[in-house]
């Protein structure tokens, strides 16, 4: 079969391969929708997790079932699937002590384009099918189901570890899709001032969309000096980091409130340490808690993020900005994703 992947550290290109095998509980199958993330840019341009050769790409997809294992109970060929970035081994110690993404190892559960050839390909592996593929509803959009697969989870799960709770004070740092789907869950949960920090215009209105109060654009200014004078000094309970670097943390502690929660799912592909300043974190003791997590997987998740979908209550459309169709489009996806022109949040790829 055909994919594209990751030749080297800086190098990509298609590929040919051998057509993955399916083992008991395990299903095969083919990409009806693919999108590239921000990840793959980390982990192709910058080395993130080391180098890797000839390793297909791609994490998030809309698929169709073309092959089960024997054990496999509630999927079939020619079902069309949602499948998470995160697949694990449900069996794990891990998973059974509430760590599934983690399952086999630190981040073990990101096994699609980290350690196992990804979704751009003609076929792919999906283990554990029963607990890692999610009927598609019907009249839900194949391309925004893709959004399913990795930004609307890891979006919301930066709003649960920052544990937002109604009528507390929130800023989602970061605005990319990630971080619009951050807004979108913290305002599900109930959040009063809602300050989205961005600055491309059409990430900004997204978020005015998605329920931002108020935008901080960086180009302005000092991001935390921005959240106080619009806080009167308080600061905020809750900080979701959705972008930035190593140093963002810092600017999360300052702004944050003390009892307040920091949730952090910004990958960082670069850097040797974060830094955490000592007096604005109360010299240790100020109860300023700080929690970073890879999203959860499975299927439960995936079925009650897309009822949000098909019952009209989250609205995907506005992160789709470039819409392709051909699975030899996924190169020219890719390349939009590494360039990062003004008017992209998110590309998609449709097979058909």
């Amino acid at each position: 079969m055909k994919g594209f992947a990751m030749l080297c550290i800086g190098k990509v290109g298609w590929i040919e391969k051998e057509r993955p095998a399916c083992g008991p509980l395990d299903a095969i199958v083919r990409p009806l929708a693919i999108a590239p993330c921000t990840s793959d840019i980390h982990t192709v341009w910058e080395g993130a997790i080391g180098d890797r050769h000839n390793m297909i790409l791609g994490h998030e997809a809309v698929g169709e079932v073309v092959e089960t294992g024997a054990l496999v109970r509630d999927f079939k060929p020619g079902d069309r699937v949602i499948v998470p970035a995160i697949t694990p081994d449900w069996n794990a110690p891990e998973s059974q002590r509430g760590y599934s993404m983690h399952s086999g190892g630190m981040l073990a559960g990101w096994k699609f384009s980290n350690f196992k050839d990804g979704v751009f390909g003609e076929y792919f592996h999906v283990n554990d099918a029963d607990g890692n593929l999610a009927l598609l509803p019907e009249g839900v959009d194949i391309a925004e189901a893709t959004m399913l697969s990795d930004m609307v989870p890891t979006g919301f799960h930066g709003v649960e570890l920052a544990d937002v709770q109604f009528g507390d004070d929130v800023v989602v740092i970061g605005i990319g899709p990630v971080g619009l789907m951050a807004v979108a869950g913290a305002a599900l949960r109930g959040a009063a001032n809602l300050f989205a920090v961005g600055s491309r215009p059409n990430c900004v209105a997204a978020a005015r969309g998605y329920g931002a109060t108020d935008i901080i654009n960086y180009r302005d200014g000092s991001i935390v000096e921005q959240v106080m004078e619009k806080t009167h000094g308080r600061g905020v309970d809750r900080v979701v980091i959705a972008g930035g670097d190593v140093n963002t943390m810092r600017e999360a502690v300052i702004m944050l409130k003390p009892g307040g929660c920091i949730g952090n799912v910004n990958y960082l592909g670069s850097g040797d340490s974060i830094g955490i300043p000592r007096i604005d974190w109360g010299c240790g003791m100020g109860h300023k808690t700080i929690r970073g997590g890879l999203m959860p997987g499975g299927r439960v998740r995936m079925e009650k993020l897309a009822e949000l979908v098909r019952l009209g209550r989250l609205d995907l459309a506005p992160l789709l900005t470039h819409r392709f169709t051909g699975f030899d489009k996924i190169e020219d996806a890719l390349t939009l994703m590494h360039e990062k022109p003004r008017d992209l949040i998110k590309p998609v790829v449709v097979m058909e």
